[in-house]
């Protein structure tokens, strides 16, 4: 059976009711969410950086090994060359015997270089590390302290934001889905969430613009969904102005 446009507009009031006490949960929390979570991607990003220094660091250090090595093949090549140089029997081996000794003590000399430089670079990616690692510990600070003050606010809602979001997901099932579509872009667009209100004091209570009488007493029919001509909430119905009865004055006797 088809739900009356009363019963529509009772659930739908009854779904803004429960998002609107989840949103002043979610309110009380602030930013600290977000800030977490930023954190924690800041956090990441350090570390993908540190682990790359450490890479850099394995790798420069393998490099000052090689050229080590390569500079100890040198030494042994320019120990057997000066061996051969004493047994040369003409100027022509004792001239390339001699080119292959300067070749070698090149090669040590720019092998020396590179390990110099690679020792200054590692220096340098060190200064980095320690940096990065006490830039990285303030923040693992800063994240244990925002996760604390969360998880206090959280522990302290999480029963009634449990029961909230049971209730919620009850009170969508009542709803037709195109409606509960409608209702959830509107919620979305809404700064202050409200996608369902009343009209209070002759103006929408979402957006504060009049609403005509005659377009009053057609939302208190119910006869079919009305929205706001300015914001597009949702009219549930009409809040009825209580008049309060001026206070008469006693009047003083004079004695």
């Amino acid at each position: 059976m088809e739900s009356t446009v009363s019963q529509k507009l009772e659930a739908l009031l009854n779904l803004q009711k429960i998002d609107s006490r989840l949103d002043a949960i979610f309110k009380v929390r602030g930013a600290l969410p977000e800030e977490v979570q930023d954190l924690e991607d800041e956090i990441v990003g350090y570390e993908t950086r540190l682990e790359k220094f450490n890479s850099d660091l394995q790798s420069l250090e393998e490099d000052i090994k090689s050229y080590k090595e390569n500079i100890k093949e040198s030494e042994r090549l320019i120990k057997k060359y000066q061996e051969q140089q004493m047994n040369v029997r003409n100027n022509r081996e004792y001239d390339a015997i001699t080119k292959e000794l300067e070749l070698q003590d090149l090669e040590i000399q720019v092998s020396k270089k590179k390990i110099g430089e690679a020792q200054a670079r590692i220096e340098s990616k060190n200064a980095d590390v320690d940096a990065l690692k006490e830039t990285l510990n303030e923040r693992q600070k800063d994240l244990e302290t925002k996760k604390s003050e969360l998880d206090t606010i959280i522990s302290e809602s999480e029963n009634e934001e449990s029961k909230l979001k049971t209730d919620r997901e009850k009170a969508s099932k009542k709803i037709e889905d195109r409606l509960l579509k409608s209702y959830n872009k509107i919620r979305d667009n809404a700064k202050n969430g409200l996608a369902v209100v009343m009209v209070k004091r002759g103006a929408c209570g979402g957006c504060f613009n009049i609403v005509p009488p005659q377009r009053q007493a057609d939302i208190r029919e119910k006869k079919k969904l009305i929205v706001c001509e300015h914001c597009g909430r949702i009219f549930a119905g009409v809040e009825d102005e209580i008049e309060e009865e001026p206070v008469k004055k006693k009047r003083s006797t004079r004695s």
